[in-house]
């Protein structure tokens, strides 16, 4: 099997499957809601207009926390673990500040808010062996936080483009409340929604069993 690097998938031709073993592409993200939400897809549409890359407006503005392969049956523990890290997670400040790039294939939002976010990948790395599809297997977790405007540029739309926003301000900031969880199948391009998991503060037991996942 072909795995993934980020968000960017690969996957063999599989045979059919019955249902409760049906296997999916997960992505665990934060994502900016009102005016900040419009006003980056409005970047987004501007960009995808300007430099003939249409994936920029067809993608929804969010912050990636995790990505991971895995078989549905697994999906009901994924999501009681993910529960579990939220109910003890503080709602996250997230402040925006101008962009960044890639080179050269992608364009971004800075994160300025790194720490904050990095505590949470932190937490979500405990709940790496229900997120592993096979023995080797390495799911994605955040580790340089950003808010993708246009990826999988050619050289020359990445180097247009990074030519303006590298003298392009841009500020913003929200407060993010909760983390939602999305699937899609792998051979599917639209994801579907899964759960949202709402960062509550509160202590929680620790978890004894996580080698066993």
């Amino acid at each position: 099997m072909k795995h993934l690097t980020n968000d960017v998938i690969i996957s063999d031709n599989s045979s059919p499957q019955m249902p409760a073993y049906n296997t999916y592409i997960y992505l665990l993200v934060l994502t900016p809601q009102g005016m900040l939400r419009e006003n980056i897809e409005d970047i987004k549409q501007y960009f995808s207009k300007k430099y003939r890359h249409p994936f920029a407006k067809s993608t929804k503005p969010h912050i990636t926390l995790a990505q991971f392969m895995q078989r549905e049956l697994v999906e009901e523990k994924i999501v009681a673990r993910f529960k579990t890290i939220a109910k003890a997670q503080a709602p996250i400040k997230i402040e925006l500040k101008d962009f960044g790039n890639f080179p050269s294939h992608t364009i971004f939002i800075n994160v300025t808010s790194k720490v904050p976010l990095m505590h949470l990948s932190k937490s979500l790395r405990t709940a790496q062996s229900l997120l592993k599809y096979e023995p080797g297997d390495r799911p994605f977790f955040i580790s340089e936080p950003h808010l993708t405007i246009a990826r999988k540029l050619v050289p020359w739309q990445h180097e247009q483009a990074w030519t303006e926003y590298s003298n392009t301000s841009f500020t913003g900031r929200f407060m993010a409340d909760k983390m939602t969880l999305l699937k899609r199948k792998v051979d599917h391009i639209s994801y579907e929604h899964v759960a949202d998991f709402e960062f509550k503060s509160e202590p929680t037991t620790p978890i004894q069993g996580s080698l066993f996942g």
